[in-house]
């Protein structure tokens, strides 16, 4: 049985190729069989496959409105699906929202970026009602910077669209983009370092997730 991963955000710079790499390829490490779907006509996923001339993961492109459609013929062969999302592109968020079993939306830790989730909980929300709860979605916070503390105002701001938040999030730290310039991840290049732990951990905690482990909206503050 494939379970098919969307990573969504609608705004730019949210880290969604940044998770949905790491995540897939942590997914892959965990003996997973895996297919990341680039579906941003940017490519940026794409180009993370051809800077490591794609050593480490399959990846194809599917930039249109019918991905909901096309993934169905490729998935077959594979564990996991992880979709990385289109930003600014609604109809490429309806398909990918159509096409997911599981929906993570990374979001950094401003009130900006919290406030731009709206349409895109809105749009799955609107597909949960007719699928009895389907696609299960949560928020991981994304790009926290070090040494701050995730304050409980940021979780219970993001509890208020009535979805989970993930416990574990990613930080700034120049391994991501460092791994990522020659199509590499932390977990390949820094295995044992703090990059690599914080997306085993989130990888973990998807996996709790799909299989019904809890996921609270709120905590209390915990230092970063």
């Amino acid at each position: 049985m494939t379970t098919t991963l969307a990573v969504l955000n609608q705004k730019g710079g949210a880290g969604k190729t940044t998770l949905s790499t790491n995540i897939a390829c942590q997914l892959q490490l965990n003996d997973y069989r895996v297919l990341l779907v680039d579906s941003d006509p940017q490519g940026s996923a794409r180009d993370w496959h051809a800077a490591s001339d794609g050593q480490h993961l399959p990846v194809v492109g599917l930039d249109r409105a019918t991905l909901d459609r096309d993934i169905k013929a490729i998935t077959k062969d594979y564990d996991w699906v992880v979709i990385d999302g289109a930003p600014q592109l609604r109809e490429m968020a309806v398909a990918a929202i159509k096409a997911a079993d599981v929906i993570l939306i990374p979001v950094q830790p401003s009130p900006y970026d919290i406030w731009a989730c709206s349409d895109l909980v809105e749009l799955i929300k609107s597909r949960q009602e007719v699928t009895d709860g389907r696609p299960k979605t949560a928020f991981v916070i994304s790009r926290v910077i070090q040494g701050t503390k995730l304050s409980k105002e940021v979780r219970e701001a993001l509890a208020e669209y009535g979805l989970p938040v993930f416990e574990h999030f990613t930080s700034q730290r120049v391994i991501y983009p460092n791994s990522a310039a020659s199509g590499s991840t932390p977990m390949l290049m820094e295995p044992s370092g703090e990059g690599a732990k914080e997306v085993q951990r989130i990888t973990r905690e998807l996996n709790n997730f799909i299989t019904g482990g809890i996921t609270r909206g709120t905590h209390s503050e915990a230092a970063l």
